[in-house]
């Protein structure tokens, strides 16, 4: 944006404090107040809602040196975080999921054919916001649809390997980079852009989301074998039971040649997933993994002019997308 156009905008800033409360207060006014037909459904969907990572990575990138956001910023973070809830109803859908964040979920109370039509509306809903920000014109950098379709292509992506034994490492990092850290490189990539860098700073940003989004997704793989259904508030040691083979899983198969005939047989069962990655050290291989996302999240937000509350508030977001907090 040039600094001739800045100054014909009417700029409102907020408090980011002000603007993530504004964030939550727009996701459940769609939710409670959306279309009588599908409001009962979109209600249920409140007792599910998460801890907002994506919309607060939006807000805290978008913060200028006095720790104030455009109001813009506000509806994209919104537009993000009803889009990736739209995911999870069909991911739920696809993974005949009955718990989502400790409650049951939209397909299992409704049925798949209501959950289908519930996603749907949530992402016309979540474009309709993005599409609602004032002053278009400045953002055009910002292609929110593209986003869309990368999470698409990367959730087909992962349906077409299901049960696929020979998925690669490098496979499987492509499939995750699209149907997981797309959304998580959004809220990085339009945070900064309302913050007004400069492109090179700008790229930065987005590369950090890539980052922690791998490293969110990473991270939840290893849950699959570490953490029972009341930690995790969802389904766990299920993910190769729903065709999903993920990294620990594809370490053990490429170091266990009898393990990898077993599988393609058919006859493995759970306790022979959990005893494989045990024995190749498939959970410790996924951690070096998060390390190496990790330690190149912590040079870019080095490498980031950032004041040092910011940084601080980047530096949690990356932990928790580690699970360290």
């Amino acid at each position: 944006m040039t600094n001739e156009t800045k100054h014909e905008v009417n700029i409102e800033l907020i408090r980011s404090e002000e603007a993530l409360e504004l964030v939550k207060q727009e996701i459940d006014r769609t939710l409670y107040k959306s279309p009588v037909i599908i409001r009962d459904y979109t209600r249920h969907l409140m007792s599910s809602k998460g801890k907002f990572i994506r919309a607060t990575s939006v807000i805290i990138c978008a913060e200028d040196e006095q720790g104030r956001v455009h109001k813009n910023a506000v509806m994209i973070a919104a537009a993000i975080e009803i889009l990736h809830l739209a995911t999870l109803v069909h991911d739920d859908i696809i993974d005949n999921a009955e718990l989502r964040r400790g409650e049951v979920t939209l397909q299992k109370k409704y049925g798949k054919r209501t959950a289908v039509i519930c996603g749907d509306y949530l992402l016309s809903a979540a474009l309709r916001m993005a599409a609602s920000i004032e002053n278009k014109k400045d953002y055009l950098d910002l292609l929110l649809p593209d986003y869309v379709g990368k999470v698409c292509l990367g959730e087909l992506n992962q349906h077409i390997n299901n049960g696929n034994i020979d998925l690669s490492i490098y496979r499987y990092l492509k499939i995750i980079s699209g149907k997981t850290a797309a959304l998580f490189e959004a809220s990085f990539f339009a945070g900064a852009i309302f913050s007004g860098v400069n492109e090179a700073e700008a790229k930065k940003y987005r590369r950090l989301g890539y980052y922690i989004g791998m490293i969110f997704q990473l991270t939840d793989d290893c849950i699959d074998f570490e953490e029972t259904v009341e930690g995790a508030n969802k389904p766990v040691q299920s993910d190769y039971e729903q065709g999903v083979i993920t990294l620990p899983l594809i370490h053990a198969l490429s170091n266990l040649s009898d393990f990898k005939s077993q599988a393609k047989a058919g006859t493995i069962t759970r306790n022979d997933i959990n005893a494989a990655v045990i024995k190749t050290g498939g959970i410790r291989f996924t951690r070096i993994m998060v390390d190496k996302f990790y330690n190149k999240s912590m040079k870019i937000i080095d490498e980031l002019s950032l004041s040092s509350v910011k940084k601080d508030q980047l530096i949690d977001v990356l932990k928790k997308a580690s699970r360290l907090v």
